[in-house]
């Protein structure tokens, strides 16, 4: 998986003409399926985890306003960027790793080295690339959603004020809190693409291997995800530990 995450980049830089084409069709194609199921899920988990549970320990104290700082910590920082991953592997991940399975196991790959065209560049390329800028750039859209499941939570719930918890919201995100958020997530998409990719270039087995691929891709991919996210957030929070500091 590094050697083909190496090959990719390579590749990318080396020759950067060629594949925007299919890379902006790929792009579309994951916005069209990934949109809807992940501001719904980031909205659900924001009014549901973080909102209702963490609204009523704030709303004890008399402070449910306060929430909005909470959901600085708990969306942009955690889940909406989690989800969003999640979401684009259990959507995107598993149709890339079935496609190209199954021309794996159809021999299409094979026929491609034999002509002399690279499968890397043609199809892994635009795929990898397409699922690392998509998640990232999703992230902004289930960042306002995340926000949205605690607006609901905190304000309509709880009854907490709307102009407090907005201003308890803002008083506490920091340009840190978005650009760490969206580069996370952007890793995560690469990752993603290179793991999803990588199972499915390399199907053996038939009809057999490519669904066995698929479920190897996926859990690999949610496990890289976790172990990157604890490194990534503990990084982060250790070179500004100004952000662990509640206003």
């Amino acid at each position: 998986m590094l050697q083909l995450a190496g090959d990719v980049l390579w590749s990318a830089v080396r020759h950067p003409i060629g594949y925007w084409a299919s890379l902006r069709d790929q792009m579309f194609s994951i916005l069209k399926l990934c949109w809807l199921p992940m501001a719904v899920s980031t909205t659900a988990f924001g009014l549901a985890a973080p909102g209702l549970q963490g609204g009523n320990i704030f709303l004890l104290f008399g402070i449910p306003e306060r929430l909005g700082s909470f959901f600085i910590m708990a969306s942009v920082r955690e889940f909406a960027p989690w989800i969003n991953a999640m979401v684009v592997a259990g959507v995107v991940g598993t149709a890339m790793t079935a496609d190209l399975g199954a021309r794996r196991i159809r021999e299409e790959i094979d026929a491609m080295e034999v002509l002399g065209v690279d499968p890397i560049r043609d199809l892994v390329l635009p795929r990898v690339l397409a699922v690392t800028f998509m998640t990232g750039l999703m992230d902004l859209v289930a960042l306002v959603f995340g926000v949205v499941g605690g607006y609901l939570a905190g304000v309509v719930i709880f009854g907490a004020n709307q102009g407090s918890f907005f201003a308890s919201f803002f008083d506490n995100a920091t340009t840190t809190d978005i650009w760490g958020s969206v580069a996370k997530t952007t890793v995560f998409g690469f990752i993603i693409g290179v793991v999803c990719c990588y199972k499915g270039v390399h199907v053996k087995g038939g009809p057999i291997g490519v669904g066995r691929a698929v479920n190897q891709a996926v859990v690999s991919a949610f496990a890289a995800i976790w172990i990157i996210n604890y490194v990534f957030t503990t990084i982060l929070l250790g070179l500004n530990p100004q952000m662990q500091v509640y206003k």
